[in-house]
């Protein structure tokens, strides 16, 4: 037969050659690319549990899907399924949807490469950018003798939306930390890079219970998995200083099925965080009044202004401004010794026995958080100037003001040692910080509290007022 040619358009010729190209990439090249880039990461993930004191654990490596399969797939939920499904004539395909989205809301992608070369960077860089930081634990052999196949909680109060960055610096020698974070933090690209970090996102009063019944297998199931996770006991940034009640979902999800024989213990490590200058927060302060709330551009606005205010001057003068940002780790909870000493078995308590007994705890760590918060120069110097109401004193007034309250706070059983108390230079600068700010006014070196600036340095005093009152 005589030779034929066959034209075809140049744009279906175009076309072809993408859709073969596309082929190619997509069934040789990204499979084997993919493997590739996920044995690296598992070998750096092997190279990091060789210095962590708390291993990656291995539901932190599993596919974020397969654990998205496990809730749906888990007994308790597909009986509450099942119940909602009679009650409530609803098709169980329509709620295994509802079960599907929950789970993908909440479930992380954690990745160590983000969390370690990324993520550390970042908090290391930030917290030094903005504050001097301290450190102190009330027991470091307690703290060293944890066994690292415990399920480890960092139980926290909430000043500031610093504590998740800074924390998670300090604590990333030596365990990697998963936050429950609220869905303010669900915008693009925050969200991914809060997910790569091992964090999941949790909705704020939920009453739907199929949503809460996921978050709490999930809370278990990583519990039970070793997950060492952080958990803010007040459940919210505390808006006047005070350390609010403590919130008993999260403890109740993670005790529900606590058996202190067969389960995996839980160590709670009560770690208490104060600043000098906490960044926002004015906006705390009038959360209550809506009209006084800032808008996204506004939000925009500040940090705008605290980046040009700030990104190119020292390190000196930006401490000066910002001051302290401390942490202070507290003496270890074991869940164990706890139940053995009480003769408590939570995974056979009624919810109407349980629920008192995990108040009793939360009350128990909320002391422990209380004795080991920071008492920081600001704070203690808010007080001074407080009690001294209407009265102008020297500087010189102020500094033995200060080291009369913070000697009377040692002796009343405060986690500070008398070596630790800041010196007169401290204070100083600590004392020009505040006028600097516009919360005192100062003439001829006499101070005074400025009109008006009462509550802000009320919110300051209240961090320590457990102590001074």
């Amino acid at each position: 037969m005589p030779a034929t040619s066959v034209n075809i358009p140049t744009w279906l010729f175009l076309l072809l050659v993408v859709a073969t190209a596309y082929s190619v990439v997509m069934s040789i090249l990204y499979p084997g690319v993919r493997w590739l880039l996920r044995r690296r990461l598992n070998q750096a993930v092997d190279r990091l549990n060789t210095s962590l004191h708390i291993k990656i654990r291995p539901l932190q490596r599993t596919k974020r899907e397969v654990m998205i399969d496990q809730l749906i797939f888990d007994q308790e939920i597909l009986a509450l399924i099942e119940e909602r499904a009679q009650q409530e004539n609803i098709p169980r395909d329509e709620l295994q949807l509802q079960v599907r989205n929950f789970a993908r809301e909440i479930v992380p992608s954690f990745n160590a490469y983000v969390y370690y070369r990324i993520c550390y960077w970042l908090a290391k860089k930030a917290t030094r950018f903005v504050y001097r930081v301290r450190v102190a634990a009330a027991d470091r052999k307690q703290l060293r003798a944890i066994d690292p196949e415990s399920a480890v909680v960092f139980v926290m109060n909430h000043r500031s939306n610093m504590d998740y960055v800074l924390i998670s610096y300090l604590a990333s020698d030596q365990v990697t930390l998963s936050y429950a974070v609220g869905e303010w933090a669900r915008i693009f690209p925050l969200e991914s890079l809060i997910r790569a970090m091992g964090a999941f996102f949790v909705r704020r009063n939920s009453n739907n219970p199929l949503y809460r019944k996921v978050l709490e297998r999930y809370v278990y199931l990583a519990t039970q998995s070793g997950v060492c996770q952080a958990v803010f006991l007040e459940g919210g940034l505390s808006r006047d200083g005070n350390l609010g009640e403590p919130k008993l979902g999260f403890l109740d999800y993670m005790l529900r099925h606590f058996d202190w024989r067969t389960s995996r213990n839980i160590v709670f490590i009560p770690v208490g965080i104060n600043y000098d200058h906490v960044l926002e927060d004015q906006n705390l302060l009038s959360w209550d009044d809506k009209t006084r709330r800032l808008t996204k551009r506004q939000h925009l606005g500040r940090i705008w202004t605290f980046f040009r205010n700030n990104l190119f001057i020292s390190s000196r003068r930006r401490w000066q401004r910002f001051g302290y940002a401390s942490v202070n780790f507290g003496v270890p909870v074991s869940m164990r010794d706890y139940c053995e000493s009480r003769a408590l078995n939570f995974n056979y308590l009624q919810k109407n026995e349980r629920i008192p007994q995990v108040n009793d705890l939360a009350n128990c760590l909320m002391d422990a958080l209380r004795f080991v918060l920071p008492i920081l120069p600001v704070p203690v110097l808010s007080v001074v100037m407080l009690k001294a109401g209407e009265d102008a004193l020297t500087s010189l007034e102020i500094f033995g003001r200060c080291d009369s309250l913070i000697d009377a706070m040692i002796q009343r059983g405060a986690a500070m040692k008398p070596e630790e108390k800041p010196r007169h230079r401290t204070l100083s600068a600590s004392l020009d910080m505040l006028t600097e700010r516009g919360m005192l006014v100062e003439a001829d070196d006499h101070y005074r509290v400025q009109p008006g600036q009462h509550a802000l340095l009320q919110y300051y005093a209240n961090s320590i007022r457990h102590w001074w009152e």
